[in-house]
């Protein structure tokens, strides 16, 4: 038992900080959307761990007198699991099998050899190779489609006794109610009735996690229910994505491609994880995320003489980093790997050209990857080519930010700008940021995308000058209309002097999927 201090000597930090061009913030965004899991991997994972739930509920069951609950853990819980390095689409997603016995009423043993009887009948049943016997769970592989890795631990409620030992030591137990006691047939009481078990506490992890981005996804799962027309509460969960969670993701790919081929040793998701929550400070990109947590997760690790200490935030008397003692080689691996993320990702942040981002990239991300998020990124006009009476417009305070979660991947753009004034008969078209236009003109946009229908097309105008602000109508907001097919069309007048701006957006099932850039409109 890990019984930790409450001060210890901590590592000052790296000076400086990582910062990030418009142009890298792009595609750092780009990167995360490359790297998440379809959101039908999600549902055929919620499907799968359903299945084992059902099957342990049914009338038949062995264990169905004591109430299986069985829901998933790790990174699918948290919503930060990633594609695999290579092209084989294969995932780890990892169970709890949850059953209402007591500590003094089964052994480990015995408590693992009842679930893993129901878990050989599911595998005879559904057609599937006999779960293998691992360390602390039984191991189920799907290969229909795409292949599941499936990882059901046996477990009973904790919570009182862990409460109760936490309270004893003086230790925080705002997350005790969750914990459980598993199974793991190396520790030396796996055999015999005792109450000295293996614990663990996912759900507690899970509330803990939440609590450090508790804001950023409030704020996201209400655009999505607002750009959806729907209640908060019928956005799934796993369908928002944080810039905690992306950053996370993001550094795991980073982790994963840097040990490819030495993967013993590497640093363990649950230590990122824990850093990377823990030194997150609710920033509002992927850029600021990454940057605040590659600088800050060293802040979160303490030493107490000779060892090291990552506790768990759920359990004081856990310590994430306990084999850094027996195993050097990991402590090593893991400071090696955070130097090199800190070095790659201050590199990138440095650059502004879309060419130079993914070229760079490709180095820690891999070339499909980067590739990838390079050419999701659409150019973007720079002030040192506009007109001085366009800044303002790009600049203005007044504009609203996007509400939606950025996860582009498609394009769109405005194809076609013309504008009718009195004594003209035909539409004559215009650019961006040309010639100022006639007052009392009409004008009309066309935009296009390759983001597939149905989707949702928002518009946002921004005003500038003297007479939209006397006129209340510096704008800024967001204008919408349901598309499922046909042009594109906005319509607008020319009416007060000054440099103005439109945009056209695409959202597609909450997210961003595509924007067209500003369009510059100047009326004299």
């Amino acid at each position: 038992m890990l019984l930790f201090p409450a001060s210890g000597q901590v590592p000052s930090p790296a000076a400086g900080r990582i910062g990030f061009t418009a142009a890298a913030s792009d595609f750092l965004e780009q990167l995360a959307r490359q790297l998440d899991v379809p959101p039908g991997r999600y549902e055929e994972a919620k499907r799968r761990y359903e299945s084992v739930g059902s099957w342990l509920n049914r009338d038949e069951s062995t264990l169905k007198e004591f109430d299986p609950d069985v829901y998933v853990q790790g990174s699918f819980r948290l919503g930060t699991p990633i594609r695999p390095v290579n092209s084989d689409e294969h995932y780890d997603i990892d169970l709890v099998c949850e059953l209402t016995l007591r500590k003094h009423e089964v052994s480990q043993k015995e408590l693992k050899r009842r679930l893993g009887l129901e878990m050989k009948l599911y595998a005879e049943r559904y057609g599937m190779e006999p779960p293998e016997d691992a360390r602390r769970c039984w191991t189920l592989q799907h290969s229909d489609g795409v292949q599941f890795h499936l990882d059901a631990l046996p477990a009973i409620p904790d919570g009182a006794a862990k409460r109760q030992l936490l309270e004893r030591y003086q230790l925080s137990a705002a997350w005790a109610d969750s914990a459980i006691a598993i199974t793991d047939r190396k520790h030396p009481g796996y055999e015999q009735i005792q109450s000295n078990w293996p614990h663990s506490n996912p759900r507690g992890f899970t509330l803990w996690f939440r609590s450090r981005m508790k804001v950023s996804f409030r704020k996201r799962r209400e655009a999505m229910a607002l750009e959806a027309k729907a209640s908060v509460e019928d956005v799934p969960t796993y369908r928002v994505k944080t810039p905690l969670q992306q950053s996370i993701q993001i550094l795991k790919h980073h982790r994963d491609v840097m040990f490819e081929h030495d993967g013993d040793d590497k640093p363990i998701s649950i230590i990122i994880t824990t850093l990377a929550a823990s030194a997150y400070g609710e920033q509002a990109t992927v850029a600021e995320a990454l940057g605040a947590i590659l600088m800050g997760m060293e802040t979160h690790i303490q030493y107490v003489r000779d060892r090291v200490y990552i506790l768990n935030p759920t359990d004081p008397t856990e310590n994430f980093a306990d084999k850094w003692a027996e195993r050097p080689q990991c402590r090593e691996k893991f400071f090696k790997w955070l130097n090199r993320a800190k070095a790659d990702f201050a590199r990138l942040g440095a650059l502004s050209d879309r060419k130079m981002l993914a070229e760079t990239a490709d180095r820690f991300v891999g070339s499909r990857v980067a590739a990838a998020a390079g050419n999701a990124i659409k150019p973007k006009l720079t002030l040192d080519v506009l007109r001085p009476r366009a800044i303002a417009a790009l600049r203005a305070v007044h504009k609203e930010a996007p509400p939606w979660s950025p996860m582009m991947n498609g394009h769109a753009s405005i194809d076609k700008a013309t504008w009718t004034g009195r004594g003209f008969s035909r539409p004559i078209g215009f650019k961006s940021d040309g010639q100022p236009l006639m007052k009392g003109a009409s004008l009309n946009f066309v935009a296009s995308t390759d983001v597939p229908a149905p989707y949702d097309v928002y518009w946002q105008v921004v005003n500038t000058g003297r007479e939209a602000e006397l006129a209340g109508q510096l704008r800024g907001g967001f204008n919408d209309g349901s598309v499922t097919r046909g042009p594109i069309n906005r319509h607008e007048t020319t009416k007060y002097s000054g440099s103005h701006t439109i945009e056209c957006f695409i959202v597609k099932n909450g997210y961003l999927a595509a924007r067209s850039g500003v369009f510059i409109v100047n009326i004299q």
